[in-house]
């Protein structure tokens, strides 16, 4: 760690000696480098393995390092001619700057991290993942992971010690996202051994020596330190932290008020939109988007309300798989084919394959009926496409083509594959995340499945009207709770009566957006502004417009502010145009 620090320290001192490129290109890799140190499991999953006998400091102390080390690189950049850069090292700088600068916002509403743990985030959640991208392949890697375990109680001490202040200062989280924790850490300690935590130790691979030796003190890490660290949270919990959580549900009811959801909105959208303001697009959305779902339901005849045809595509059993294998096998097939269609899209495709692979049964009653879990940097694995075989009488076979174009490709997987492998850009940017971007393109993503050759059942149409409608919804309902003074119970109402889902889904949801303001916004916000930019190419160049090169323009710079992401696309359309 020393090392480590004073190999930045002396990089940072030399910036002053270089031009700006080199300059820039030390800052942003010495920035990189603190990063992965400080966040051993970012590292992990992006498949470097310096640190994977640690876990990030999760302590108050390491809160206000990490703050200081924001406003440290903001002063760096600062020093450096802006306009003396120019292509992607002013996209470059610029981004670097504005992220920073958010930082710096955030720590100045609170210091310190205002949710250290709920039901959809949370070390009981983040922690196992990490096992499943963690190499297994010698003893070393063996060794690295009982350093890690053994780490686990000081990194719940932390969580503990941030609670305790957040109880201090009054920025507590809604007790409906805290509630299930405890039974979520509880179910966790209980199976320890069979959970993920325990699986590296039943496959121990033949060429690491004394192979019983590590399983022995596998488990005695899992019941002597990772078990009763789980049971202190768990205990400190229910005993002490819930009762002292909030009933309100707003973020706007936190100390910083609604400047800290303005923040979150702006954060989540990269754009200036108010909350008012997205509530109403919200609304024209869901009213333009139910108009069309009508039309499917008279297509096949359906004589029933919205809410009628919704109970019989949750509940016929023709829409349901009743085997986990068959459901997993329907969407690689579905990727099969999305593979077939994908050349006619793209001018550039990752060379990156897409799997698939189920989500771990223990605790996905609270996940998502599917998420995507990038690969690492050096491609030694493929990222996944990660779906939900519990409860399967609410996977429904409607939404599989949508759900796997959003998802794996040309959604999630397809994007960040481009981007990770876009080696000329600084790491920064090849691993960002902009919500607005990822998550609207992937939504942008589901629309392309009309032109791929998908969505010829109508039912499979209405599932992809659904996800859309369910997009929209976000809008009304994330802004509803926070802003606008909505009930839990309004809010999961109105999913009820305005999407398809299951009601459990939604009720999920609706604590998925509690726990976490702003992020669903993103989804509609993104998908809303490259269709946008696509209609103004496609006005712009007429018979010249290519939709491949389209694609690659939107992707090809990484992760980007929807403002970014419009400046692009104006250069790349005068540069068609200077072509013609």
């Amino acid at each position: 760690m020393k090392k480590i620090i004073s190999s930045i320290a002396i990089a940072l001192a030399c910036t002053a000696a270089y031009a700006n490129t080199p300059q820039l290109d030390t800052l942003f890799e010495s920035d990189w480098q603190w990063t992965l140190s400080h966040s051993p499991e970012t590292a992990t999953t992006l498949g470097d393995n310096r640190y994977n006998h640690k876990l990030s400091n999760t302590s108050l102390a390491a809160a206000r390092v990490y703050n200081k080390h924001q406003q440290d690189m903001l002063k760096e950049a600062l020093k450096i001619k802006r306009d003396s850069l120019s292509g992607q090292e002013l996209i470059s700088y610029d981004q670097f700057v504005l992220e920073k600068q958010q930082a710096i916002r955030a720590a100045e509403l609170y210091p310190y991290t205002v949710q250290p743990i709920t039901q959809i985030d949370g070390l009981q959640i983040t922690l196992p993942s990490l096992v499943s991208q963690t190499p297994f392949n010698n003893a070393f890697d063996y060794h690295n992971y009982l350093a890690r375990l053994h780490a686990i109680p000081a990194y719940v001490d932390g969580i503990i010690e941030q609670l305790q202040e957040n109880m201090k200062t009054g920025w507590v989280a809604p007790k409906v996202i805290i509630a299930p924790v405890p039974g979520q850490l509880h179910d966790l300690r209980l199976h320890l051994d069979e959970s993920e935590f325990g699986t590296p130790f039943h496959h121990i691979p033949a060429n690491v020596p004394r192979p019983e030796v590590f399983a022995a003190r596998g488990k005695k890490e899992l019941s002597e330190h990772v078990a009763p660290a789980l049971l202190k949270l768990e205990n400190f919990l229910i005993t002490q932290y819930l009762p002292a959580c909030r009933d309100s549900i707003a973020a706007s009811s936190l100390p910083a008020g609604m400047p800290y959801y303005d923040f979150m909105v702006k954060n989540g959208t990269t754009t200036d939109l108010t909350a008012q303001q997205i509530h109403d697009i919200g609304l024209t959305e869901v009213a333009r988007i139910k108009a069309e779902m009508q039309r499917v339901m008279d297509q096949v005849g359906f004589k029933g309300s919205f809410a009628e045809f919704t109970v019989f595509l949750n509940t016929d059993p023709r829409f349901f798989y009743t085997n986990s294998d068959d459901l997993l096998n329907g969407f690689r097939d579905i990727i099969a084919h999305v593979y077939q269609v994908l050349p006619t899209m793209f001018a550039h495709l990752p060379k990156a394959q897409a799997e698939v692979k189920p989500i771990p049964l223990l605790g996905s009653e609270q996940q998502p009926a599917a998420y995507y879990n990038p690969g690492p940097d050096d491609g030694s694995r493929s990222g996944y496409f990660a779906v939900n075989v519990s409860n399967l009488n609410t996977r429904a076979k409607w939404e599989m083509e949508t759900l796997t174009l959003h998802e794996a490709i040309p959604g999630h997987h397809l994007q960040i594959s481009i981007a990770k492998e876009a080696t000329d850009l600084p790491k920064f940017r090849r691993n960002g995340w902009y919500n607005a971007f990822g998550e609207g393109w992937a939504l942008y993503s589901e629309g392309l499945g009309y032109e791929m050759g998908f969505y010829k059942d109508p039912y499979s149409k209405f599932g992809n009207l659904n996800d859309e409608l369910f997009r929209a919804a976000r809008l009304v309902v994330d802004t509803g709770i926070h802003a606008l003074g909505w009930s839990r119970e309004q809010a999961i109402t109105y999913l009820n009566e305005n999407t398809a889902n299951p009601p459990n889904d939604n009720q999920v949801e609706i604590d998925r957006y509690i726990a976490w303001p702003g992020q669903a916004l993103g989804y509609k916000i993104g998908q809303l502004k490259i269709n946008q930019l696509r209609a103004k190419a496609t006005t712009a160049l007429g018979d010249k417009f290519d939709l491949r090169a389209f694609h690659n323009a939107v992707i090809d710079n990484g992760p980007i502010p929807l403002s970014v992401l419009e400046t692009q696309i104006d250069l790349w359309i005068s540069q068609q145009q200077a072509k013609h």
